[in-house]
């Protein structure tokens, strides 16, 4: 019998311990997903609750600037869980990920305008987590979209055959 690439014997048990690692990336990247939603919601959410002159005193952007990037960042982390977990155009969750880096990519280029690197570190992190959905949901464990037919399959499998006489 020949041995597969990771030394297993038979390929069923190889295949079972890739479709093992999928589900380990797909939950760690589930994780990673509501964290970020998590944090988006809060500083968007944060953007578009507090004063704006308030927000420009910590931040050196225009108010409707900053207000908008609330909406951004809300809209983010709606797309970041909704239409992977309603498994509803799926492809969206890459693509919010992707505004989220453009997001996070201005956040640290307005960080180190100060000339310093340290306050441009967590932009960059979340950034680059993000970064990690985009290739994670498009190569590694991709959401396959719902089919027709998988809320006749969710009640019970059964398929309703009119018999005529």
């Amino acid at each position: 019998m020949p041995t597969t690439s990771l030394g297993a014997s038979s390929p069923a048990f190889s295949t079972a311990k890739n479709r093992t690692g999928a589900k380990r990336i797909n939950i760690a990247i589930w994780t990673l997903q509501v964290l970020l939603a998590c944090l988006f919601l809060f500083a968007g959410g944060a953007k578009l609750v507090l004063p704006i002159a308030e927000m420009t005193k910590q931040f050196p952007l225009p108010g409707l600037f900053l207000r908008f990037l609330g909406v951004v960042e809300l809209a983010g982390a709606v797309g970041l869980i909704l239409p992977s977990l309603l498994r509803i155009r799926p492809y969206l969750t890459p693509l919010a990920a992707g505004g989220l880096v453009i997001v996070m990519s201005g956040a640290t280029a307005i960080s180190m305008a100060g000339g310093k690197v340290a306050p441009a570190i967590p932009p960059f992190v979340v950034g680059c987590l993000a970064g990690l959905i985009i290739h994670a949901r498009t190569r590694v464990v991709p959401i396959r979209e719902r089919s027709r037919g998988s809320v006749r399959r969710a009640i019970g499998g059964a398929t309703w055959v009119r018999k005529t006489a």
